[in-house]
């Protein structure tokens, strides 16, 4: 089923045909996908839309996606959705694939959410993540004087996609050997992040992760024998109460940041780039201020986010919007949306890399804000940092020839830069 789902999702003709059968959202549609934003301004005026072939709702307004991320009737917990037990039954009796999601801060909440948070928590901290600075750059440097040779380079092939690879392969102890067979590993499991967004079913994720927890639980059993100053070891000695991570609970964690840290700051960079190229004002205005960095990379996260919508279950009575919802639906938070809600930031449209007061969504609200959040920004402000001070006059077209094929995900599949 999900295979041919999948091929359907592929395919731009069948995507015109369910976006003319379902006209109120048509966010698989070919059109919206290369330019989202005039759709996401109508469904923001429309409120609260039904989503009859999916059979649950949609959020477009700031207002209303915050309150889908922080309010404990809306849940991360998906086992009683249609589509969660479609999953639970695609993956009975493999066992790697269960832990998985049993253990997937994305897919728990409640009392099980907090214990695990807390713990990775402990040892992910910001002083950790600011502590990578130094070596973050070293690494863009090195892909930086590889690129310099050539006239041309893919931005993201070359520098987007390898940087947080590397980053997290080493924050998890991974010797550099291996940092190819990581990023292998994270192109497919990048597919639970979107399940429709592969062509072969779960195949690719599943073999992935199969290969990878194989891989953790041996490096596991090295840094139990010999800790090392890695993440991994430092999880695997986190405490709280007496309480630590089980085995299974540890490979799951770090599964989960290779697949979700990887491919968002990928695209994190790659947009960035894009949307300095398509304002060549703000461009320079960066460039003639590079203390502006932070702000800058919080500006492309609220303009461009490389996450556009995430869901939650409902899990008790709830009205959101004027609608009243039941236990068992489904509703899309339309983050990207929500982002350029003018209730919430003026002049929303407006690109501006000094932006104040930026409070965007684009990391989640409440208990389940992005864990990883420090590290993206942490290696977004490094990347643009590196590049601007090393080719200043760097070209390209800010028309990307392609975006990924995603609703969840955004972020060119291709960036072509003259780095001059």
């Amino acid at each position: 089923m999900l295979r041919l789902l999948q091929r359907l999702i592929a395919s731009e003709r069948w995507m015109r045909v369910l976006g003319a059968l379902s006209p109120s959202l048509r966010i698989w549609h070919p059109d919206v996908r290369r330019d989202p934003y005039p759709n996401y301004r109508r469904l923001r005026e429309q409120g609260l839309v039904r989503m009859r072939l999916l059979g649950g709702w949609a959020a477009a307004r700031y207002r209303d996606v915050e309150r889908l991320l922080q309010e404990p009737a809306f849940s991360t917990d998906r086992d009683d959705v249609a589509l969660m037990k479609m999953v639970r039954r695609a993956t009975r009796g493999i066992p790697e694939f269960e832990n998985l999601v049993d253990n997937n801060l994305l897919m728990i909440d409640g009392a099980r959410h907090r214990r695990l948070r807390g713990l990775v928590s402990k040892v992910f901290t910001p002083r950790r993540v600011e502590a990578l600075r130094p070596r973050v750059a070293a690494l863009a440097e090195d892909l930086l004087d590889r690129m310099a040779a050539r006239e041309e380079v893919d931005l993201i092939r070359d520098f987007a996609q390898p940087l947080p690879t590397i980053v997290i392969a080493e924050l998890l102890g991974a010797p550099s050997a291996d940092h190819e067979r990581f990023r292998a590993w994270s192109d497919d499991l990048v597919e639970l992040l979107d399940p429709l967004l592969g062509h072969e079913g779960f195949d690719p994720p599943e073999r992935a992760n199969r290969e990878l927890s194989s891989y953790l639980r041996g490096l596991l059993a090295e840094r139990r024998r010999a800790p090392r100053d890695d993440l991994l070891s430092a999880m695997s000695e986190a405490h709280e109460a007496g309480d630590s991570l089980a085995e299974g609970e540890l490979v799951a964690l770090a599964s989960l940041l290779l697949a979700a840290g990887n491919e968002t700051t990928t695209n994190l960079i790659g947009n960035a780039v894009l949307l300095l190229l398509q304002h060549p004002a703000e461009r320079k205005r960066l460039q003639n201020d590079l203390a502006l960095l932070p702000s800058a990379v919080e500006e492309c996260l609220r303009f461009e986010p490389p996450v556009q919508l995430t869901d939650r279950a409902v899990v008790e009575p709830v009205e959101l919007s004027g609608v009243q919802l039941r236990p068992g639906t489904i509703v899309l938070g339309l983050i990207a949306a929500a982002n350029r809600d003018p209730e919430r930031f003026p002049d929303p449209d407006r690109f501006d890399i000094g932006r104040a007061e930026n409070r965007h969504l684009a990391f989640g609200s409440g208990n389940h804000y992005c864990l990883g959040a420090a590290l993206a920004r942490l290696e977004a402000q490094v990347a643009l940092d590196a590049l601007l001070r090393r080719f200043p006059d760097f070209d390209g077209s800010p028309a990307p020839p392609e975006w990924k094929r995603s609703t969840v995900l955004r972020g060119p599949t291709v960036l072509s830069v003259r780095l001059r």
